[in-house]
C-alpha cells in the first residue's frame, strides 16, 4: 500500500508538472536514480548459463609478441574457451575513422593494455584467475608516450591540418607587439561511474542481441558485423541509460561489445563483459594530451592583429577519434576573439599510449586554453591585465571565424558586459587587490574567461537524426529516438517536447531504449547535439501527427482543421473546449483506420564545410558565456580555495531550467579538474601510474568553488536549437580554464619574479613551486 500510495503522489506532481510552464519541469530520471531503480548493463537479468568474460591485456606498451602460453589458463576449471585474433570470422578491425585499429593484438602489441585474448568462464572470478596464469613474452620495442618525441621521430596518426585567415606573416612586421611560447595542457580520465561493459545475447536464427553501455549505438552494431562477417540486420544493440559518458563511450564503449558479441557467436551462449575500474582506467583513452607552440601579435591599442599556433595532439597508439577532435581544436583556436590574420596547425602524433578519445569539449578546451596563454604572457609583458585584452578582441556580429564561417546572432560581448555589471567585477577586482594588500600569507587571484563553442557535429554528414512516435489505443505515447541518456537529461527534454506538442501529462509518455532496430543508421550521442537533433526529429514526428488528429477533430466536430486545437487533454475549437477528449480522439481515428505512428527524419539545414579549401559554414550556431573566477591561494602550502565562479551563459530560451543550470555546474567542475587536480601520469615505459583513485585526483565536495552563480543572458534564442534551447552538455566545461589562470595570477601577485609558465593542470605542487620561483 505505501508504494501505491506513493506511486499516486508522483503521478500527482508529473500531472502538476507537465501542465505548467515547460521552464520548470525537472529530470525525471532523478526519481528512479535516488531510488536506486535506474537500470544500467550490469543490472540485465542474465539467461541461465550465461558465461562471464575477461580481458587478457598487454604488460607492455611496445613489443613483438614471442609466444603466448594459455595452456594452464584453459586447464583452469570453469573456463569455457578463450578467443583471440585467430577466432575472429571476419575482420579483425575496430577502427572508425582509420582502420588502424585491431579488436586482439596480432603479432605486436602497441600501448600497455591493449586487448590480447577474451578469457570466457563460468563467473568472473574464474576468468580472473585464469588472467594470472597465461604466460606471455613479448621483445620490447621502443616506446614513444609524448607528442614531441612522436613528432621528432616522424610518427603520426595521419597528414597534418591547418587553418588560415588573412596573411600572418605580413601581420606580425605591422604588430607592436609580438610573443612566443609553448603550452601543454594534460590528458583527463573520464571516470564515469559506470564502467565499460556489455550484455551479448543469442537469438534465433544466428541473431545476437547486445545492450550495451555506448553513446554510440550504431557504431557498435556496425562494428560487430563487420568483426563476425555478418550483415548489420543480424546485430540488435539496445542501450537503457549510461551511468556517465563525457565523450569515453562515443567510440571505446565499442570493443568490449564486440568482444560479448564474438564469444556469443561462438558459443550460442549470452556472454557478460564489465570491465573492473582498475582494466577500465589501463585500457582506456583520455583526453588527448596536446604540447604547442604560440606567437602573438598585438597593436598598441590591444588589439590582436596575428596569431600562429601549433598544435600536437597525443593521439595514442591508433586513431580513434583523434582527427576529427583535432579538427574541432582548429575551429575553437580562438575562442571568443576576432583575429583577422590566423594560422593554426594540427599535427596528430602516434604514440605507445592507449588511444586517447573524445571528451567534452573535444578538442575545443584544448585549443582554447592556448591563445588564453598567448593572451595572459602578452599582458604579463606589456603589463597590463588579460582582461584588457580580452576585451578589446571580442567577437562581433559579423565578424569571420578562421574557418571561413560568418559569425552571427553573437553573444559575446553581451555575456561579457552582463557578466561585469551583474557581478559588479570592479569591486571584485578592488576587493581582490584590497586582500592581497592585507594579506601576506595568503593571496587572491582573479580571471574572466570568456566561452564561443559551435555546436553541430564538424563532419556535416553526421548531423541527422530520427524519431518514432507511437500513439497508443489509451491515448499514452512511446518515443523511440537515437538519442542516449547518459545524466544530462535528454530523455526528459523528449518527453518535454511530446507532451508540449500533444499537451498531455508526462505519465503518458514512455521513452524507449535507444535500440538500432526501432532507430536505425544513428549518429552518436555527442557534440552536444543530441537534444537539437533528436528534438527537432520527435517535434516533426508528434506535428505530423497532431495534423493528422485535427483532420479526424474536425470531421467528428464539423469544423474546420484551421480552429482546431489540442489543450489539457481536450480538443478546442476556436480555443474553447469542445466535448471530444483526447482519448476520444484517438479512438475516433483507430475507428477511422488513421496511422498513430510517425517516423521522422531530421538533418540540420545550412551547415557545410569543404575540407579540401578548409572553409564552411559547419555549425548552426554558437554557445556564449563569460566567467569570473576568483581564488585564494595558502603561500605557505600551494594549497588553494576557489572562492567564487560567477558566470553569464547564453542558454538561449532555456526549455529546462533545472536540468540545464546542472549542466553548467558540472561542466564547469569537470573543467576545473582537468585545469588544476587531474594529472595523467605514464612513466617512460607507457605504464600508466595514476591507475587508481588513490593516484588520480578528481573534484571532491572540498574542490567546488564556494560559490557557483549561473545567470542566464537575455537574449533571443536561435531558431537551429530545438525550441530556441541551446545545447548546453560541452560549451560550460570551457569556463574551467577561468580557474587556472586566476591560480596564475595568484602566484604572481605574490611572487613578482614568477615567470607565467602554462603547463597545465595546476596542481598544489605546481603553485607551491611557482609562488616560490626566484623569489628574493
Amino acid at each position: 500500500m505505501h508504494n501505491n500510495k506513493t506511486n499516486t503522489v508522483r503521478n500527482t506532481k508529473l500531472d502538476a508538472v507537465s501542465k505548467s510552464l515547460k521552464q520548470s519541469i525537472k529530470n525525471l530520471d532523478s526519481y528512479t536514480h535516488v531510488r536506486g531503480e535506474s537500470l544500467y548493463v550490469d543490472d540485465v537479468n542474465i539467461r541461465q548459463g550465461t558465461f562471464h568474460a575477461v580481458v587478457f591485456d598487454s604488460p607492455k606498451a611496445h613489443g613483438k609478441i614471442k609466444h603466448i602460453d594459455y595452456s594452464k589458463a584453459e586447464a583452469l576449471e570453469g573456463v569455457e574457451r578463450i578467443f583471440t585474433y585467430k577466432d575472429v570470422p571476419g575482420e579483425n578491425e575496430i577502427g572508425g575513422i582509420i582502420a588502424d585499429e585491431p579488436l586482439f593484438a596480432e603479432d605486436e602489441v602497441h600501448f600497455w593494455g591493449m586487448p590480447i585474448a577474451l578469457i570466457v568462464a563460468e563467473s568472473e572470478f574464474i576468468a580472473r584467475k585464469a588472467r594470472g596464469l597465461i604466460e606471455i613474452g613479448i621483445e620490447d620495442l621502443p616506446v614513444i608516450t609524448t607528442a614531441k618525441e612522436a613528432k621528432a621521430k616522424g610518427s603520426f596518426i595521419n597528414a597534418p591540418r591547418s587553418f588560415s585567415l588573412g596573411d600572418t606573416e605580413k601581420a606580425f612586421a605591422d604588430c607592436d607587439y609580438v610573443f612566443e611560447g609553448e603550452t601543454f595542457s594534460n590528458g583527463q580520465e573520464h571516470l564515469y561511474i559506470e564502467a565499460q561493459g556489455a550484455y551479448a545475447e543469442p537469438m534465433e536464427n544466428g541473431n545476437i542481441k547486445i545492450t550495451s553501455s555506448t553513446q554510440g549505438p550504431t557504431a557498435v552494431q556496425a562494428t560487430t558485423a563487420r568483426v563476425l562477417g555478418i550483415a548489420m540486420h543480424k546485430i540488435e544493440v539496445d542501450v537503457t541509460r549510461l551511468g556517465g559518458g563525457f565523450g569515453g563511450k562515443e567510440d571505446q564503449a565499442t570493443p568490449w561489445a564486440v568482444m560479448a558479441a564474438l564469444a556469443t557467436y561462438h558459443l550460442n551462449q549470452s556472454v557478460k563483459l564489465i570491465l573492473n575500474r582498475h582494466d577500465d582506467l589501463r585500457m582506456t583513452g583520455k583526453r588527448h594530451p596536446y604540447e604547442s607552440t604560440y606567437k602573438i601579435g598585438l597593436s598598441k591599442d590591444l588589439k590582436i592583429l596575428a596569431y600562429q599556433t601549433e598544435f600536437l595532439q597525443n593521439s595514442g597508439a591508433a586513431a580513434d577519434l583523434s582527427p576529427a577532435i583535432a579538427e574541432r581544436t582548429l575551429f575553437h583556436a580562438t575562442n571568443s576573439y576576432y583575429v583577422p590574420n590566423v594560422t593554426t596547425k594540427v599535427l596528430s602524433c602516434k604514440t605507445n599510449l592507449p588511444p586517447n578519445t573524445a571528451f567534452r569539449g573535444f578538442g575545443g578546451p584544448q585549443g582554447m586554453f592556448v591563445i588564453e596563454s598567448a593572451i595572459a604572457k602578452a599582458a604579463s609583458e606589456i603589463g597590463v591585465s588579460a582582461r584588457q585584452i580580452q576585451e578589446a578582441n571580442l567577437l562581433d556580429e559579423n565578424d569571420t571565424f578562421s574557418y571561413g564561417q560568418i559569425a552571427k546572432k553573437v553573444e559575446a560581448k553581451n555575456t561579457w558586459h552582463s557578466a561585469k555589471n551583474i557581478f559588479n567585477s570592479d569591486a571584485l577586482e578592488q576587493e581582490v587587490a584590497d586582500f592581497n594588500k592585507n594579506n601576506t600569507a595568503f593571496k587572491k587571484g582573479l580571471s574572466f574567461m570568456p566561452i564561443t563553442f559551435g555546436i553541430s557535429f564538424t563532419n556535416t554528414p553526421m548531423n541527422h537524426a530520427r524519431a518514432l512516435v507511437h500513439i497508443y489505443l489509451d491515448g499514452s505515447v512511446g518515443i523511440s529516438t537515437a538519442a542516449v541518456e547518459m545524466g544530462q537529461g535528454v530523455n526528459t527534454k523528449m518527453m518535454q517536447i511530446a507532451a508540449d506538442v500533444f499537451s498531455i501529462p508526462i505519465d503518458k509518455i514512455k521513452i524507449e531504449t535507444t535500440n538500432t532496430t526501432r532507430v536505425a543508421n544513428t549518429s552518436p550521442s555527442a557534440a552536444s547535439s543530441t537534444a537539437d537533433l533528436n528534438g527537432k526529429a520527435t517535434l516533426m514526428a508528434c506535428n505530423a501527427l497532431v495534423e493528422r488528429l485535427k483532420l479526424v477533430a474536425s470531421e467528428d466536430l464539423n469544423v474546420s482543421e484551421k480552429d482546431i486545437t489540442l489543450k489539457d487533454e481536450s480538443v478546442f475549437i476556436n480555443d474553447k473546449p469542445s466535448e471530444l477528449s483526447w482519448t476520444q480522439l484517438i479512438s475516433s481515428a483507430m475507428l477511422k483506420r488513421v496511422a498513430l505512428t510517425e517516423n521522422a527524419h531530421y538533418a540540420t539545414p545550412e551547415i557545410h564545410f569543404d575540407k579540401t579549401k578548409e572553409k564552411g559554414h559547419p555549425f548552426a550556431y554558437h554557445v556564449y558565456g563569460t566567467a569570473i573566477t576568483t581564488v585564494t591561494v595558502d603561500c605557505t602550502r600551494g594549497t588553494y580555495e576557489f572562492d567564487s565562479v560567477k558566470i553569464v551563459h547564453d542558454y538561449g530560451k532555456s526549455m529546462s531550467k533545472g536540468i540545464d543550470l546542472g549542466q553548467v555546474e558540472g561542466a564547469l567542475i569537470q573543467g576545473i579538474g582537468w585545469m588544476t587536480l587531474e594529472e595523467i601520469a605514464y612513466n617512460d615505459d607507457g605504464r600508466l601510474l595514476s591507475n587508481a583513485l588513490s593516484t588520480y585526483k578528481v573534484p571532491d565536495i572540498f574542490s567546488v568553488p564556494k560559490r557557483v552563480e549561473v545567470i542566464p543572458v537575455e537574449t533571443e534564442g536561435n531558431d537551429m536549437a530545438i525550441l530556441k534551447s541551446k545545447a548546453v552538455g560541452e560549451p560550460p566545461l570551457m569556463y574551467g580554464i577561468g580557474a587556472y589562470f586566476a591560480l596564475q595570477n595568484a602566484i604572481k601577485t605574490f611572487n613578482s619574479n614568477y615567470d607565467l609558465e602554462f603547463h597545465a593542470p595546476m596542481t598544489p605542487e605546481k603553485v607551491l613551486m611557482g609562488l616560490y620561483e626566484n623569489k628574493k
